[in-house]
């Protein structure tokens, strides 16, 4: 049975699957990545638009229908987090994942962390640490924003 992961349960499995990854656990990158992939498969390319903003271009989702996966019969509901889809993009670098996540951000702090992880990704690296420094001042206990500036160093 697949849940939600709107659901606590599924929340709290994400949280500590981050929780893993941000401690240096060796089995955990897997984890995410084998979880971003599989979210990959369910998203159609053509539901998003790239939209210009400052200096970075985001993503819009255009449409919200769901799309069946008939391997596992999943929905797009049965996604990982925005947080869970930024840890798999650094970890891949891979930009595609970002997608799916900043339709996913309904928060500043998350759609900040979309940002991030392209500013990690791409961006230069005075403004990845501009960009991360104003972040972690706003949200100093976010252990995931400073995951990204670790790695980026």
């Amino acid at each position: 049975m697949n849940q939600s992961n709107n659901t606590p349960d599924a929340r709290r499995a994400v949280d500590r699957l981050l929780g893993r990854l941000i401690g240096g656990d060796p089995t955990a990158e897997a984890d995410v990545l084998r979880l971003v992939e599989h979210d990959s498969r369910l998203v159609e390319p053509s539901d998003f638009r790239l939209v210009e903003a400052s200096d970075f271009r985001l993503v819009e989702r255009v449409e919200t229908t769901a799309t069946t996966d008939p391997d596992t019969s999943s929905t797009t509901q049965d996604v990982p987090t925005v947080g869970l889809l930024v840890a798999g993009a650094v970890l891949a670098g891979d930009l595609a994942p970002l997608m799916r996540a900043s339709s996913l951000a309904t928060t500043a702090r998350e759609r900040q962390l979309v940002v991030l992880a392209r500013a990690c990704l791409s961006g230069p690296a005075d403004l990845f640490d501009d960009l991360i420094r104003d972040h972690l001042a706003t949200y100093p206990d976010h252990l995931l924003a400073a995951w990204l500036a670790g790695r980026r160093n």
